[in-house]
């Protein structure tokens, strides 16, 4: 008995000596659990990054898209290359995919809050952008691009859009231009492709300043890259225009930012605002290559530098730009919600600020039908330029007329506008229109402007009829509806149509040996004639 008395003392006493240690190993205190915590201070979706005083928001969207009659990443309408000419390798639609994501991140400082921002787009769409034309999406052909070939089974981009840092009034890296409106080129419809003004929704780099003077009044100036978003094309004349008017890019490097900046008054009435632009443009040299490649072989591009370039001389730098107004007018009586959005947009060496798009700046070669005897079909056309220039000397390849030397300053001006109004809470419709207009200003006959340069380079290696007449000038005018319904909320099913319209302005016929390149044929006359194409857009939309 006192044996198994002893026993039980002894392991309690062992028991009791076990927990006292790993008591003794246990903090004093538990550390408490860390939670994501909801930030308010910056609207929905904020919250505490753990561990810091910083908010994040996490957001974007995915769209899913059917475009008829429309090119593939860009969207754009019928209006140039293959969909253009409406030949057999044109897609009669395209599809696009795209996930965009956004990160938003805000610190409050002493001086003032500190903002991030990017967005990344992960997008498959079809393949060649509309056409199947081996020209376009085969890259063992000297011609061909390279685009196409990331839209393989598994491919498709990545595409960066805005991605900048704010800063007690500052704005660095890649943001909506100083010259912008809220609305971009998108006042009331989806596409990014409804010209008559400025567009640069998806950023550019820049580096400006915003001051707020209160009551809904502020003032910003910038400093824009203009390499990307702010440049057409610049044409040394010497060496002569295609078939569809144009030829290669003969910019000079950029050596000078655009200077940019606004006046804006948005209040609950609306918003109205004053926009100003300084552009440089420069040409390379009057020197350039003018000799196409072989058959089957690759040459220098045209536009391309010689040796004999730099010692050849080149045309003096000009400076133009471009001036907006806008103005938007909300909750009008036709509705809750309802607004009305208008831009007008004035260019002088600054194209792109009416011929703009969320894109490149297009030029136009639109095929249709005829009712002319001998003609094969018809053709309308237009260059879409910040300058062009014909040399004062002698060039190698030249097309034999002599100019000024001086580069000639492109003109355009533009009008865009939308009404937008809601059915209800899950049906809206916007109605939205444009007209854009490009002029190349002095006479026919005169070398010394750019209506006389250009038409005597068109002229070139061409035959026309006897009523012929050249004017490279033309407008462009679009009209479009959408109608949207959103079932629930941030899920919306659109439909989009738009009509564009090509005005130009050359009377007669005109036929090349080569026409205007294969698949069309050359040889045979082609009628000048304004041209029409529509456009169709299905979407579905989730935002979050």
């Amino acid at each position: 008995m006192k044996t198994i008395k002893s026993l039980i003392l002894g392991s309690a006493a062992g028991l009791l000596a076990v927990s006292g240690a790993q008591a003794a190993d246990l903090p004093v205190k538990a550390k408490a659990v860390e939670y994501v915590r909801i930030c308010s201070l910056y609207g929905a979706g904020f919250w505490y990054i753990p561990g810091t005083d910083t908010c994040i928001k996490l957001g974007g969207y995915l769209r899913a898209e059917t475009n008829f009659n429309a090119g593939g990443s860009t969207v754009a309408p019928a209006w140039s290359g293959d969909p253009g000419q409406g030949n057999r390798y044109r897609d009669y639609f395209a599809t696009r995919s795209r996930m965009a994501l956004t990160v938003d991140t805000r610190t409050a400082t002493e001086y003032g809050v500190v903002r991030t921002f990017g967005q990344a787009d992960f997008t498959f769409d079809t393949l060649g952008g509309a056409t199947f034309s081996p020209n376009s999406i085969n890259a063992t052909l000297p011609v061909a691009g390279t685009s196409g070939l990331l839209h393989t089974p598994g491919g498709g981009y990545v595409a960066v859009e805005y991605l900048f840092i704010q800063f007690a009034g500052f704005t660095f890296g890649k943001s909506a231009s100083a010259y912008a409106t809220p609305w971009h080129g998108f006042p009331g419809n989806n596409t990014a492709f409804l010209l008559g003004g400025h567009d640069t929704v998806t950023g550019v780099n820049n580096i400006q300043y915003t001051a707020q003077f209160g009551n809904g009044v502020s003032a910003t100036i910038g400093l824009d890259d203009p390499t990307v978003y702010n440049r057409t094309s610049v044409y040394n004349l010497a060496y002569g225009l295609g078939f569809a008017g144009t030829a290669g890019n003969a910019y000079a490097g950029v050596r000078a930012p655009d200077v940019v900046g606004n006046i804006r008054v948005d209040q609950a009435w609306g918003l109205f605002q004053i926009s100003a632009a300084a552009h440089e443009v420069s040409g390379s040299y009057d020197f350039l290559n003018g000799v196409a490649a072989p058959a089957g072989a690759v040459g220098l591009p045209p536009a391309a530098p010689t040796n004999l370039s730099e010692i050849g001389g080149h045309p003096d730098t000009k400076w133009g730009g471009a001036v907006m107004a806008a103005l938007q007018i909300k909750n009008i009586p036709t509705g809750a919600n309802d607004d009305f959005k208008i831009d007008v947009s004035y260019s002088k060496g600054n194209t792109k600020n009416v011929i703009s798009s969320a894109a490149a700046s297009p030029s136009f070669a639109m095929f249709g039908g005829t009712s002319r005897a001998g003609a094969y079909q018809s053709i309308g056309f237009g260059a879409t330029t910040d300058a062009v220039w014909l040399p004062n000397r002698a060039t190698t390849g030249a097309v034999g007329f002599l100019g000024d030397g001086q580069l000639k300053l492109t003109e355009a001006y533009g009008i865009r506008g939308a009404f937008n109004h809601n059915w209800d809470p899950f049906w809206s419709s916007s109605l939205f229109g444009s007209y854009s207009a490009v002029r190349y200003g002095g006479n026919v006959g005169d070398l010394t402007t750019a209506k006389g340069a250009y038409c005597a380079a068109y002229g070139v290696g061409k035959a026309f009829s006897a009523d012929y007449a050249c004017n490279p000038d033309f407008n462009v005018g679009q009209l479009g509806m959408v109608t949207r319904w959103t079932p629930v909320k941030n899920l919306t099913f659109s439909a989009e149509a738009i009509w564009s319209h090509l005005d130009q302005k050359y009377v007669g016929t005109v036929t090349t040996a080569a026409g205007p390149g294969a698949p069309k044929p050359g040889g045979v006359a082609y009628e000048f004639k304004d041209q029409d194409t529509y456009t169709l857009t299905l979407r579905a939309q989730r935002n979050f």
